[in-house]
């Protein structure tokens, strides 16, 4: 029966609140359950404060008294909070009579709280043969099942606000320091993702750019994402060099008390001179291409955020001249498989379809390597989350010969 029930719940839809799901559901028992569970409708009463009043019915069931309070310590009431669920026959000497007689109690009092007991449901029941043990039983099941969907639409709630939080914190528009062009998309694998990037302008002639991939997705890792954005903008606005900010950034995550401690990533600091010093803290190495096809990996740095407090990191050291390109991304690209297999799609692949793109802008080189891994492993929403930045130095135009 329960699983016939959870099911049967499963296809109604989340209400905008929690009152409008509890009323679904009763709904759809009362209309679908009624032979089997004897349910003939019933009221919906919200907590409010040392009192429970009467806001919905459903069902078979009189809206006539809808307002009516009943305290908390109303005896069924007290047992009910008590116990998750009370059955009793109506003449049962706990039951006010009339207050019974005014709702319209039929052959048995039966309750159930939900939502942390923020909700009553009393059930009109005329049970053909049933005792108080199944009955007690049967709507043991119909409160799970109906505390598992308003778990799930809390859970929808929750992760609808992480989703915004982590938007927030995502550059809403890049900037175009000096000669460079800059574009990038996160695509995560569940509502949210353990994908960060940031582009921030230090002054007018330097500018910082990051790729950062906390363990696993969704809500564990979009929470240590906060973390590290927060993490940086307050060393980076101190001026910190990079590797005392990387270090820095390192033991703040290790004294995270959240389920996700490791995050990787890879930070450059770039001169609008072409000057680049980067530090690579266990981040799939980031490429720099330069304009014949040649890419430099850039790895130098130290092990993964987290697991370390004391660990220490190197800086790299390099150039992107004019033509140049900078590919950060994280290995949700380049693991990422093929729809009937196990090959990951890889560094070389991602490389080569930066090098057929190289000559465009940056948005397109972009466009060009998600198209490339959607058709390459044909799996949406990916398996894990992905992210993409492209850092190019736009070459000088041609200067025109004189006629």
């Amino acid at each position: 029966m329960f699983r016939r029930i959870e099911r049967a719940l499963e296809t109604i839809a989340l209400g905008s609140t929690p009152l409008e799901t509890i009323q679904q559901a009763a709904n759809f028992i009362a209309e679908h359950f009624a032979d089997d569970l004897g349910i003939r409708g019933g009221r919906i009463y919200a907590q409010d404060d040392g009192s429970y009043e009467l806001v919905e019915t459903f069902g078979d069931t009189s809206r006539k008294p809808v307002g009516l309070r009943v305290w908390k310590t109303y005896p069924p009431f007290e047992q009910l909070l008590d116990v998750g669920s009370v059955v009793m026959k109506r003449d049962d000497p706990r039951l006010d009579q009339r207050l019974e007689a005014e709702l319209g109690t039929r052959e048995w009092f039966a309750a159930i709280a939900v939502a942390d007991a923020h909700f009553v449901l009393s059930f009109d029941v005329e049970p053909s043969g049933a005792d108080d043990e199944n009955l007690v039983a049967t709507l043991n099941i119909i409160r799970l099942a109906i505390n598992q969907k308003l778990r799930e639409e809390r859970m929808m709630a929750i992760m609808e606000d992480a989703r915004l939080i982590q938007n927030s914190i995502l550059p809403r528009h890049l900037p175009s320091p000096g000669d460079f062009e800059i574009a990038a998309r996160t695509v995560a694998a569940e509502i949210v993702g353990g994908d960060f990037y940031d582009v921030i302008t230090l002054d007018d002639n330097i500018f910082d750019v990051v790729v950062a991939d906390a363990t696993g997705h969704g809500l564990p890792a979009a929470l240590q994402v906060r973390d590290v954005f927060t993490g940086l903008r307050m060393g980076l606005s101190r001026e910190f060099k990079v590797t005392r900010t990387v270090q820095r950034l390192n033991r703040i995550i290790h004294r995270s008390r959240l389920a996700t401690k490791f995050v990787t990533m890879f930070l450059a600091e770039i001169g609008l001179e072409g000057s680049v010093i980067y530090c690579n803290a266990g981040h799939p190495a980031s490429l720099l291409m330069r304009t014949d096809g040649t890419v430099v990996r850039l790895s130098t740095g130290g092990m993964i955020l987290g697991p370390n407090p004391s660990a220490t990191y190197a800086i790299g050291i390099d150039t992107i001249g004019a033509g140049d390109l900078l590919v950060l991304y994280t290995d949700g690209i380049t693991e990422a498989t093929g729809e009937d297999s196990d090959e990951e799609y890889g560094q070389e692949r991602l490389a080569q379809a930066v090098r057929a793109a190289r000559h465009l802008d940056p948005l397109a080189i972009v466009d060009r390597v998600f198209s490339d891994v959607e058709e390459f492993s044909a799996v949406t929403p990916p398996e894990d989350d992905q992210t993409l930045v492209v850092v190019k130095r736009r070459a000088p135009e041609p200067e025109e010969i004189p006629a």
